[in-house]
């Protein structure tokens, strides 16, 4: 390898692979409004929906496992990519939460595009907005025709990720303020049904196409499991990578590596021998801690026990308690990592306090 791709992925491990927490004190309605946590549709971070490409991607798509099949057509501007990705899985955390709060849900929603740049970790400068239009362009225009079903419905059409997108209001300068998207019914059928997962809130961190694939996938298919394994050949099918078998090794190779440094891939560890990808739970013994001052100074996570977890069934009572840890761990992360008394006894107040804002059936 010449000199100066060597010194190039030298860099990329060191540098840190997360991007800066852009807005440290947000707004406690976006809070509200997104719900603790982002929550994206299973069937989209199954099967490679979304383009990897950085740049415009106007190649059409064709992707088969076993009996499933995904065609996906780009419009002129090219394929939906995996940060226009960040637009879905807002609409869906917000229609999540109103579900949650037995509030009345609809196909078509209104979201101010300055609480999407804050809760998504973009910038709020001219460019976060121009990129926040040209990324519903990209959404709009992507077709699809699949036999995946959601909500137990297959659509049988050419259908986009979402229906329509209108600007509804703008500022004096121009600049986009409210925007009314309607969801595609494939879309919308898996959020009725549920069929959607809490993402961890680095993932709008992460700054890789790849390293966000790669995190939907161990999240759909390690999920509350110690291990999850999968041969990098079929890790680049899932991930709808178009690189050659060994640059796509040298870009998993370098994400494992600076995992290794920096402990930045979220909920798992990530590591890779004999062209064998190995995602490991962080919760669990085989996962590596994450490298943040714990409540005792020990660099872990709060350690939550497992009778807190049967006591924080009864204090949020139809919630998932390993969402809820996640969702606290978030919120304590947020607030700098302070010191805890007792992890425990924190974590059932904060799930009390859970439960009498959005009360489950």
């Amino acid at each position: 390898m010449p000199v100066g791709e060597i010194t190039k992925e030298v860099d990329d491990i060191e540098r840190s692979p997360l991007l800066p927490v852009r807005h440290t004190t947000i707004d406690l309605f976006v809070c509200d409004i997104f719900d603790a946590s982002p929550k994206a549709d299973m069937a989209s971070m199954e099967h490679p929906i979304f383009s990897l490409s950085t740049k415009p991607d106007t190649r059409p798509r064709r992707y088969q496992h076993d009996d499933v099949v995904v065609e996906v057509t780009p419009s002129i501007l090219g394929l939906a990519t995996v940060h226009d990705r960040d637009i879905l899985i807002y609409c869906i955390s917000q229609v999540m939460a109103a579900l949650n709060d037995k509030k009345p849900i609809s196909q078509t929603l209104r979201m101010r595009a300055h609480e999407f740049l804050l809760a998504t970790n973009r910038r709020t400068s001219g460019e976060g907005y121009e990129g926040l239009k040209a990324a519903l362009d990209r959404l709009a225009g992507t077709r699809i025709r699949t036999n995946i079903a959601t909500g137990g419905v297959a659509i049988y059409k050419n259908f986009g990720l979402i229906d329509s997108v209108e600007i509804v209001r703008q500022t004096f300068d121009g600049r986009m303020q409210d925007v009314e998207i309607k969801l595609s019914d494939w879309v919308f059928n898996a959020i009725r049904a549920k069929e959607v997962l809490t993402l961890h809130k680095d993932y709008f961190r992460l700054r890789k196409p790849l390293e966000r694939r790669m995190y939907e996938l161990a999240r759909k298919h390690c999920g509350q499991q110690p291990v999850w394994k999968i041969s990098l050949e079929l890790l680049q099918k899932k991930c709808g990578s178009n690189s050659t078998e060994k640059e796509f090794r040298r870009l998993v190779r370098t994400i494992v590596q600076q995992d290794e440094t920096h402990s930045h891939f979220p909920d798992y560890t990530v590591t890779m021998a004999d062209d064998l990808v190995t995602f490991a739970n962080r919760r669990t013994a085989s996962g590596k801690a994450r490298k943040l001052s714990g409540p005792s100074g020990d660099g872990r996570d709060p350690q939550i026990a497992p009778e807190t977890l049967v006591k924080a069934r009864k204090a949020a009572p139809g919630y998932d308690v390993y969402a809820l840890q996640r969702d606290w761990v978030a919120f304590w992360r947020d607030g700098g990592c302070q010191p805890l008394k007792s992890a425990d006894a924190a974590f059932i107040g904060f799930c009390k306090e859970r439960q009498k804002r959005s009360p489950l059936p």
